[in-house]
């Protein structure tokens, strides 16, 4: 295992927040960004999963018949905890393989007259196949839902992504590019449907000082500790006592509630990611160049498949998402890697069926692809606090380990 280093690099490159963001100002946080994006306008949410609620809330009383939400096996559980808090049935979907698609096949199998919407994902802010979901829902009557909330800034063919299919959302989490430590963004081209999805959240989203109290002390938190100086604190210390006890699902941060708690963004949270994300852009760009000049060097690595977006399509590039050739090696450059500081971590430790605290909420269901995905891929962190040198100690790393 390679040795410690003083500081603790983040697994995800989110935007650092600077102290004058932390002054007062105008809540226009949804308006800004729909601006950056071209976007119309966007509805902000207590988190990403919040507005997901709120998205099939609103579909289901839309279509009360239709019960079933097809989604990829591999994907955040938070999904399939939305899918029950809303009162509907979960129907995975499994991957292409050694992709994060769903496959077509699979997609097709799994979707009749009982669909009511399919949830393709833009994971780790690669750009998903959203034409194949939107064939599958128009054949079937469904609705689209682009799960964007790693995704912030992604576009395709010079559009955002989350404007193909007929709902979108962002999350804006802490690690997620721009974030008001929780948060959401959501999205619909259909103005009737956005004036929907603003009276669902009118009607079931409540104002609660003790919530945003909470969310506002741990933005003050993640403020002072999101650097490598306070990640280790924060992040690197809680990573390693769970992987010592043998939890993964909690060093990654996968054990969430079962209950999605649902209240309003107080004016300074938005404030704060107002003053944060005239920086975006920039900050943006300057990922997606590191990125690029990066993906090389790994490529040249025998044994790693690098996961890039389609043609036409400019994801962002919060981390690197890899696949090495098994699991018994993936495991061995996480070995080295993982608790090193560097950056190197997983993105979700199972395919939904095998979380056992979901064991009430996924159904069982065979799905090799999206298992296979989960037991040979590793992320390698694109913050750009992850200095050349840091990169290529991972670099040689993987290289011993494939050798």
């Amino acid at each position: 295992m390679l040795s410690r280093r003083p500081h603790e690099l983040p697994p995800t490159a989110g935007l650092p927040l600077r102290l004058a963001d932390l002054r007062p100002g105008a809540a226009t946080l949804a308006a800004d960004i729909a601006a950056q994006l071209g976007t119309p306008p966007l509805q902000l949410e207590c988190s990403g999963t919040a507005s997901l609620l709120i998205a099939l809330t609103t579909l289901r009383e839309l279509q009360p018949q239709r019960r079933r939400v097809v989604v990829p096996a591999f994907t955040c559980p938070l999904v399939a905890i939305a899918v029950q808090q809303a009162g509907l049935e979960l129907q995975l979907c499994d991957l292409r393989a050694s992709h994060y698609d769903m496959d077509p096949a699979a997609l097709r199998a799994a979707c009749d007259e009982r669909t009511l919407a399919i949830i393709p994902t833009h994971l780790a802010g690669r750009v998903a196949d959203v034409d194949d979901a939107l064939a599958v829902a128009r054949n079937v009557g469904a609705y689209v839902i682009e799960d964007a909330a790693q995704a912030l800034g992604a576009r395709r063919d010079h559009v955002s992504v989350g404007l193909s299919g007929d709902i979108g959302f962002f999350s804006l989490a802490a690690g997620k590019g721009l974030s008001i430590y929780e948060g959401g963004l959501l999205l619909a081209r259909d103005p009737v449907m956005r004036e929907r999805l603003a009276r669902t959240a009118a009607r079931i989203v409540p104002h609660s000082f003790a919530w945003e109290w909470k969310r506002s002390i741990e933005l003050l938190g993640y403020a002072a500790l999101y650097r490598p100086r306070g990640l280790r604190l924060a992040y690197g210390n809680p990573l390693r006592r769970a992987l010592r006890r043998g939890d993964p699902v909690a060093a990654v941060g996968d054990d969430f509630p079962l209950t999605i708690p649902l209240h309003r963004v107080g004016h300074w949270r938005q404030a704060v990611g107002a003053h944060a994300a005239t920086r975006l852009p920039t900050f943006l760009d300057l990922l997606s160049a590191q990125a690029q000049q990066r993906l090389p060097r790994l490529r040249r690595i025998d044994g790693v498949e690098v996961l890039d977006d389609p043609v036409g399509a400019h994801g962002t590039w919060p981390f690197l998402l890899l696949m090495l050739p098994d699991q018994r090696r993936r495991d061995a450059a996480l070995t080295e890697l993982w608790q090193s500081g560097l950056g190197v971590s997983r993105l979700f430790i199972h395919a939904l069926p095998d979380y056992a605290y979901l064991a009430g909420v996924v159904p069982p269901q065979d799905v090799p692809h999206a298992r296979d995905f989960a037991a040979r891929s590793l992320s390698i962190s694109n913050s750009p606090w992850v200095t050349d040198e840091d990169f290529e100690t991972v670099c040689r790393t993987l290289e011993t380990v494939l050798g």
